[in-house]
């Protein structure tokens, strides 16, 4: 089996710089390559087969993903301020693409899922406490109060549906109408792992039938890899200070060949110490408050990496009891989740993780 490697030209699609490498492996029926680039203020990394893929070249495939991800921050970027979301959190109505729609149903129903745990109608709660589009942080009890009250998909109807002018306004979403502020909509919790699905869907209609892809540290995986064993994804070690993902690991979980998301969520990045106290940016929308407990950190294994996303947040929002009671009792969902105990770290894991 022969490799070799070469660099990337810039990709073509505005925002997308990409110098990086392809690395292939070739056989006589596989051909492997790595593409990678910058995607949601981040990277991605896409492992594939490309021998299904008959008359593409890594380049046109580099291309499409690019043009999916490109068109993801259109529609829901809570960064772009040109995005269909950003203009429609400051009050406008839009003209919905399916993406916008279907991210929005999808949210509902994980809504419903988690009893209102992960909550995608909440992001003014994030903000004043300093982990949205703003810096505050230590707001009081009345702001807190009133904001819970003010927000939440509770408010909301469960489906999206344009007007018949096509349009969807933040007051046609209402389930009834009021003076409190219109919804604001984050989509944090899930966007990244609806992103690998959707590059999944995209790789698929090539006839891709192996592949890994990493949006940020969030991922899908389906068949084998380039030496016909199962994925391997490692876990990072949940410690302050392991800010970089890979450095520190503290298990690495084998994956496929049936498709899956895997992500994994932890409060050990994501916070600020204020008198002494640590708040993370994980917030139970229900009572306004950053958790406190016992769990780190959170891998959730499902179907797809959206619903892995948000079922991570999820078991960080309810804390380790609560959530290894959800993933043993939920079909198709396996987790692993780590926990403090005094001074020590320890695990818990479903019975369907499989650790290299």
């Amino acid at each position: 089996m022969k490799s070799y490697s070469f660099l990337l030209r810039r990709a073509v699609i505005p925002g997308f710089l990409a110098v990086s490498p392809v690395l292939f492996s070739c056989s006589e029926t596989t051909e492997y390559v790595s593409v990678s680039g910058y995607a949601q203020g981040g990277t991605y990394v896409v492992k594939l087969d490309m021998a299904p893929a008959a008359g593409l070249t890594p380049y046109d495939v580099k291309a499409g993903i690019d043009s999916v991800l490109a068109a993801i921050d259109n529609s829901v970027s809570g960064y772009n301020d040109a995005s269909l979301l950003s203009r429609f959190n400051s009050g406008e109505s839009v003209f919905p693409d399916s993406i916008f729609i279907n991210i929005y149903d999808k949210s509902y129903e994980y809504y419903e899922m988690t009893g209102g745990a992960v909550d995608v109608a909440a992001a003014p709660l994030f903000d004043i406490w300093g982990f949205g589009f703003t810096t505050d942080s230590l707001p009081p009890a009345e702001k807190v109060a009133r904001t819970v009250r003010s927000c939440g998909m509770r408010r909301l109807k469960p489906r999206m549906v344009p007007g018949p002018d096509g349009m969807v306004s933040p007051g046609s979403l209402l389930a009834d109408p009021s003076d409190m502020p219109l919804p604001e909509l984050n989509y944090n919790a899930v966007a990244q792992g609806y992103s690998c699905d959707l590059v999944a869907e995209y790789l698929a209609s090539l006839g891709i039938e192996d592949m890994l892809i990493d949006v940020g540290g969030e991922i899908f995986c389906k068949g084998v890899n380039p030496g016909g064993n199962p994925w391997t994804v490692g876990v990072d070690k949940p410690v302050d200070g392991n800010n970089v993902p890979g450095a520190d690991l503290h298990g690495i979980i084998l994956l496929g060949p049936e498709p899956c998301g895997v992500v994994t969520s932890g409060n050990y990045r994501k916070f600020y110490v204020k008198d002494g106290k640590k708040y993370a940016h994980t917030i139970d929308t229900r009572t306004g408050y950053p958790v406190s407990h016992s769990l780190l950190s959170a891998t959730v294994i499902a179907e797809d990496a959206a619903l892995a996303d948000a079922l991570a947040t999820y078991c960080m929002v309810v804390g380790k009891e609560d959530a290894e009671e959800f993933i043993s009792s939920t079909p198709g969902i396996e987790g692993y989740l780590i926990y403090s105990e005094g001074d020590s770290l320890k695990t818990w894991a479903s019975d369907g993780v499989t650790f290299r």
